[in-house]
């Protein structure tokens, strides 16, 4: 059956195109190589068959067409090789209607479903439908899949400029949501630069799936361009590794690595050679789904354990809560239970805002980064009942008072000390036990008007500190009193690494914040590409504040252009003080000299407009508020750079 021939219109005025000249253009999905050549138009095949070379992109010399890549030759018309009777390229029939060329080409068949066509369905399937990443030549056959679902309203996808944020602002997603978000990259440099970002889920137990492009099979261990085996280059930091095979079980593969990321709360990774992206999927194969392959995620204590936690609470005066991040989807059984007791409730600065400021149980965070009032109550406490924390230095939970703690990571449990009652289980389901045994058999202090009285201490050396000035800046708790004023009631709140985190955990008082950090890999830069993974979570539905320092910043500074493009309605505060405080800080605490952390900045404001977005430079504190305001009255995105006192933290 002879296919209808479908014309496509490829220069609008042909005189675009002088004698003598070529251009690569494109009809339908077809590349073209147009020439111009003794008064003629012609379309040949725009591919060399050498290596595929641009013709369209050569030139033509002493009247050959020459390919820009190796110099092999072709009749500017004809197509054909001089010299050779069989060689050259497939010419297309050409015609002209006034001024414009169209190209006629063979109508297209139907599109075949592909393995990756049938990997993405199954991804989404799954749940994972926000992608970020770049497109690159490794990666296009599973780009053009994924291109299929969007259009179908099945997928979003976020064009990055660096992989590495892509890589955070998927660990932020999970985060947030304990669903994994996916990162794509290229083969070599594009896969290579996600590391960091996916050992900051890893280690914050975030879940993420990453998926990266290979080069063809049958160049492996040449030596060929961008090849690095990266199955062996994932193995640290993925617990769900494999390369996928023109063979494999294509769906269950994609299945078992997104059960692997949710379940594990781990990266799981995928890398797909060159040829297998494109290859016609197996006959009758179907994408699965997460239907019946996954139980319900609720770990019921063993009762030795929960007895053993009643015994002690029943003895309690002053019992307090401790909850990390591992509490954040359960923190209305928590707050439920606290009540019931009357225990203050502290968090640890990856758990910040789990529970409100304003609530008159809350007593904000614990540690170093923390507030006198949560040090206080877990210094004066008589049982802790630690939910979802890891007992890191950082928040420094002490081992000496009696201490229930629970998680649903047994490895987890009594990790750097003995704890008197570990218990493994789900919070909530552990919780809503414990509640049951306790009713009526607790006799504990209210501690509410200690609460109210340590939070009135607080404020009041807050207003203190708020004084200062030396002439060199804002203080960082003017700038967090000013958004304890005016930032939105129930922001997602992305902090960077530095003393602008340690301030914000200080001074920033939450109501129905989401809080998210760089929290046990501590890596800098995380604020903005971690807002652009907030953004995928909430869409418009909840603001989103990134506050950064200069360092950080910098370091992801190309991404302003990403909240542009997709109209991300981030703001973004950035803490101006031209160092890497936080270091000086620590050189001098370590008895060094103050070496390499000045900082040479950019005006981060004047650089934002360039970008697109709306943003302002704050000098003084006299303009602080009023700026402030208009930066949340924006509706896009927007930055507010306030220069700041690296003294004043």
């Amino acid at each position: 059956m002879n296919k209808k021939t479908v014309w496509h219109k490829v220069l609008d005025d042909k005189t675009e195109l002088p004698e003598g000249r070529v251009m690569t253009v494109t009809a339908g999905h077809k590349g073209i190589c147009l020439t111009h050549f003794e008064g003629k138009y012609s379309a040949l095949d725009n591919q060399c068959p050498h290596q595929k070379g641009p013709l369209g992109e050569g030139s033509i010399e002493d009247g050959v067409l020459r390919c820009p890549w190796h110099g092999w030759d072709f009749h500017p018309c004809t197509g054909k090789a001089p010299g050779f009777d069989d060689g050259g390229v497939p010419t297309y029939q050409l015609k002209e209607e006034g001024s414009a060329i169209y190209v006629g080409l063979e109508e297209e068949d139907d599109h075949e479903q592909t393995i990756s066509d049938l990997m993405v369905e199954t991804m989404v399937n799954w749940g994972v439908t926000k992608v970020f990443g770049m497109v690159g030549h490794s990666n296009l056959g599973f780009a053009d899949a994924m291109r299929r679902q969007e259009e179908k309203g099945n997928l979003n996808f976020y064009g990055i400029r660096h992989e590495g944020a892509a890589a955070f602002a998927c660990s932020a997603y999970g985060k947030l949501t304990g669903k994994p978000a996916a990162c794509f990259t290229i083969a070599g440099p594009g896969a290579t630069n996600l590391y960091t970002g996916l050992w900051d889920a890893k280690v914050d137990r975030a879940p993420v799936l990453a998926l990266t492009g290979q080069v063809a099979t049958q160049v492996v261990g040449t030596g060929n361009f961008q090849e690095v085996d990266l199955v062996r280059a994932f193995d640290t930091v993925a617990e769900f590794n494999q390369r996928v095979q023109t063979n494999s079980k294509h769906a269950e593969l994609m299945g078992l690595a997104v059960k692997h990321a949710i379940l594990k709360r781990d990266v799981s990774h995928l890398t797909f050679p060159d040829e297998v992206q494109e290859t016609a999927a197996p006959a009758n194969a179907a994408p699965s789904t997460s239907e019946g392959r996954m139980a319900p995620q609720q770990i019921l204590p063993p009762e030795e354990s929960i007895d053993a936690a009643v015994a002690l609470l029943k003895k309690a005066k002053r019992p307090v809560i401790i909850v990390g991040h591992g509490a954040r989807f359960h923190m209305d059984q928590v707050i439920e239970f606290a009540e019931s007791c009357h225990a203050p409730v502290l968090t640890t600065f990856k758990g910040k805002g789990l529970i409100g400021d304003h609530h008159e149980l809350g007593c904000g965070v614990l540690g170093r980064s923390g507030t006198p009032i949560a040090s206080w109550f877990m210094n004066e406490c008589d049982a802790l009942l630690v939910l979802g924390a890891s007992f890191s230095n950082h928040t420094g939970i002490t081992d000496h008072k009696p201490t229930i703690q629970v998680d649903f990571d047994a490895l987890a449990l009594s990790k750097f000390h003995k704890i008197d009652v570990p218990v493994w289980g789900e919070i909530s389901a552990t919780l809503k036990i414990l509640k049951k045994e306790l009713a009526g058999k607790m006799n504990t202090l209210d501690q509410r008007d200690e609460i109210a009285e340590r939070w009135k201490i607080w404020k009041a050396e807050k207003a203190k500190r708020l004084k200062e000035d030396h002439g060199h800046g804002l203080s960082s708790v003017a700038v967090f009193e000013a958004m304890n004023k005016l930032a939105p009631k129930d922001a997602v709140m992305c902090v960077d690494v530095g003393n602008n985190a340690y301030s914000f955990g200080r001074y920033f008082e939450t109501e129905k914040h989401d809080f998210l950090m760089s929290g046990y890999l501590g890596s800098i830069g995380f604020a903005v590409p971690a807002s652009m993974g907030a953004f995928a979570a909430v869409g418009d539905s909840r603001p989103i504040v990134a506050v950064a320092g200069d360092g950080g910043f910098c370091q992801y500074l190309a991404e302003i252009t990403t909240l542009v493009k997709y109209n991300m309605p981030v703001k973004v505060i950035i803490l101006n003080n031209h160092e890497l405080g936080k270091i000086s800080k620590e050189q001098r605490a370590g008895e060094f000299d103050v070496w390499q952390t000045n900082l040479s900045n950019p005006n981060f404001s004047e650089y934002t407009k360039s970008c697109g977005a709306w943003s302002k430079r704050v000098t003084n504190k006299e303009e602080l508020e009023s700026s402030m305001t208009e930066l949340f009255q924006q509706s896009g995105p927007g930055l507010l750079e306030i220069m700041t006192d690296v003294n004043l933290i």
